[in-house]
């Protein structure tokens, strides 16, 4: 069984455990200054910060995204310099419902760290909780040695299969965007608005509680076979605007128990910065 999710109540029960490391992964697309505030103005006491866009992303060069993956060598060495090591369990929160947890727990699993989990509910729920909370930054840790890549345990496809794909189906890809977003009505993000052709749509949102918590296992189950339609997990590929949301979707199928699933790193933002890519628009 996958690890996915922790509650407040086990995490705040586990949190002086010396083998447990909280990662607060708050954040904006839009104002990418507001993760570091709202760290700095109140945090999971030993909680450590990470930035989507300077430490969980490569350098752009225009044509891979908007959050292309580091490798998997700089993403171990990062893990271990906050004293990450195969023993920890890492903890992922956000205040975003856990689409930005849910990259970490994915670039993780990824990397072939097992033990990782997404705090149900995030920031808002560890403070609905009435649990403490700090401001004083995560306690110094040795540094390990750069943790080294093992077997992955998260697969992933790159532009190219998601081309070849379109012509010789092999795989049906999920987008996480936003249905207006994936019907081509708006692109808020990215210079071209529509969908790679052929793709179903899944907005991340749909996969929680009106509270901020994660749908049960039974309901996310039941929601993701009936768009899947007797297709195996093994063979979804998620895909959203630049690979942070589509974990959302990933994550919520490991919850259902449908387990196997990949995602396609670049996504739109990838995708529709090369002209020669077809683009659909509508339902």
């Amino acid at each position: 069984m996958t690890m996915t999710l922790i509650s407040a109540a086990d995490l705040a029960a586990r949190l002086d455990a010396p083998d447990v490391r909280v990662f607060d992964v708050r954040h904006d697309l839009t104002n990418h200054a507001a993760g570091r505030q709202a760290y700095d103005a109140g945090h999971i006491p030993g909680a450590r910060h990470l930035d989507h866009e300077t430490e969980l992303a490569a350098p752009r060069t225009g044509k891979n995204g908007r959050h292309p993956l580091p490798s998997r060598a700089e993403f171990g060495a990062l893990m271990a310099a906050h004293g990450v090591t195969p023993q920890t369990l890492v903890v992922a929160y956000d205040a975003s419902g856990g689409m930005y947890g849910a990259h970490l727990w994915w670039m993780l699993r990824w990397l072939g760290h097992e033990r990782v989990v997404v705090l149900d509910g995030g920031w808002q729920a560890w403070v609905a909780a009435g649990l403490p909370t700090s401001t004083e930054p995560g306690p110094a840790v040795k540094a390990g040695a750069p943790i080294e890549p093992g077997a992955s345990l998260a697969g992933a496809v790159d532009a190219k299969a998601v081309l070849d794909n379109i012509a010789q189906p092999a795989f049906t890809v999920i987008d996480a965007r936003a249905a207006n977003r994936y019907r081509g009505e708006v692109e808020p993000m990215d210079p071209v608005a529509g969908h790679i052709p052929g793709a179903l749509n899944r907005p991340n949102g749909e996969n929680l509680q009106a509270d901020g918590r994660f749908k049960s296992a039974e309901q996310l189950r039941g929601e993701f076979a009936s768009l899947l339609d007797g297709r195996e997990p093994a063979s979804i590929v998620h895909q959203c605007g630049s690979g942070i949301t589509a974990c959302h979707n990933l994550l919520s199928m490991e919850i259902a128990g449908l387990s196997g699933s990949r995602l396609y790193p670049g996504s739109w933002s990838e995708w529709c910065s090369d002209p020669s890519r077809p683009v659909a628009t509508g339902a």
